[in-house]
């Protein structure tokens, strides 16, 4: 219905003589089939209401191919059903004495419904145009919130920069390194979404999660601790994969933080993998401290109110379980809910 809405015979067309063309040859089109249809009318119920298909016709005509096209319809149509169809056929006299008061009649009314289906169609254009329009002055507007966000987000992340640079404190230089993945992951997520309606707002999870990866383990991770990613090739909401790629900055952060603290040697798997119910498991394995840094991180807040925080958001539940040798952290998402019929 959309479509049909917006349709308009002259609207491809740019020479004014073109379009008048379209929408007189459209009418005449539209009067011919109308009278291809009461033909085969004719051969059920012969001169019985000879005008009753002119107004689906006007109507239609007018429509699509404005008033030119319904005045042709009318013209072509009307005047080959009261010549063809009306007693005397072949002939514009009239039989019955009140036949021309019931031609006058019916012509009258058929343009009527030009002059309101004309006006119907004007003020239908003229809201989709200042709708169109509308559409257009807030993509601008949005492409433009966009394209700021994301410059703020790199202007936080290099103050923060500058300021890790001044203070080498070990505790300080820590929080800053994880305030700063943190703001590049929203700065990655908003480099993967677009905020056009007209495109859909899902994020490719494997170019997303292993641009994410890299840069992670590159600021967190010892050059001694190897990170292998299985990631399948899945597109998910943004807010899921936002939540999704905050919650493994954080897992990732904590491997580099408590998991290989002691700057030994290891290795951090990451699988991001689809379920068979169309769901989705995201799953960190490290073989790091496990146990020995299982107080201190604990208190620090590994499976703390973040990790259930961004859970939520993802529509997903978390488990974190710490052995002696190492670490898995498990990101599922929950089983849809079924329809109630």
């Amino acid at each position: 219905m959309h479509r049909l809405a917006h349709f308009d015979v002259a609207k491809t067309f740019r020479r004014p003589r073109s379009k008048i063309a379209a929408q007189l040859v459209f009418g005449l089109t539209c009067a011919l089939a109308m009278i291809g249809l009461r033909t085969l009318v004719d051969f059920i119920a012969p001169a019985a209401g000879p005008f009753a298909l002119v107004y689906p016709t006007v109507l239609i005509a007018t429509l699509f191919g404005h008033w030119r096209g319904g005045l042709v319809a009318l013209l072509v149509s009307f005047g080959w059903a009261w010549y063809f169809v009306l007693e005397a056929t072949s002939s514009f006299t009239f039989v019955v004495a009140t036949d021309s008061a019931r031609v006058a009649i019916n012509f009258a009314a058929s343009s009527i419904l030009i002059i309101f289906a004309e006006a119907f169609r004007r003020a239908v254009r003229n809201n989709a145009d200042r709708a169109e329009l509308e559409i257009a002055r807030r993509k601008l507007l949005m492409a433009d919130l966009e394209h700021r966000t994301k410059n703020n987000f790199a202007l936080v992340a290099s103050l923060l920069a500058i300021q890790k640079r001044q203070d080498t404190t070990p505790g300080i230089e820590e929080a800053l390194d994880l305030a700063i993945n943190r703001i590049h992951t929203f700065k990655d997520a908003y480099s993967n979404l677009t905020l056009d309606p007209d495109d859909d707002s899902d994020i490719d999870m494997v170019e997303y999660l292993s641009r994410l990866t890299t840069r992670v383990a590159k600021a967190s991770l010892h050059e001694n601790v190897r990170i292998d990613t299985d990631i399948a090739r899945m597109v998910l909401p943004r807010e899921k994969a936002v939540a999704i790629g905050l919650f493994t900055n954080e897992a990732l952060a904590n491997c580099g933080k408590y998991a290989f603290a002691d700057g030994r040697a290891g290795s951090v798997k990451l699988r991001f993998q689809q379920a068979d119910d169309d769901g989705w498991t995201l799953e960190i394995l490290d073989d790091g401290a496990g146990n020995a840094a299982k107080a201190s991180t604990e208190k620090s807040g590994l499976g703390s109110n973040l990790f259930t925080a961004f859970a939520m958001q993802a529509g997903a539940e978390h488990e974190i379980e710490i052995g002696e040798s190492g670490a898995r952290v498990v990101l599922k998402s929950r089983p849809a809910e079924p329809s109630v019929h």
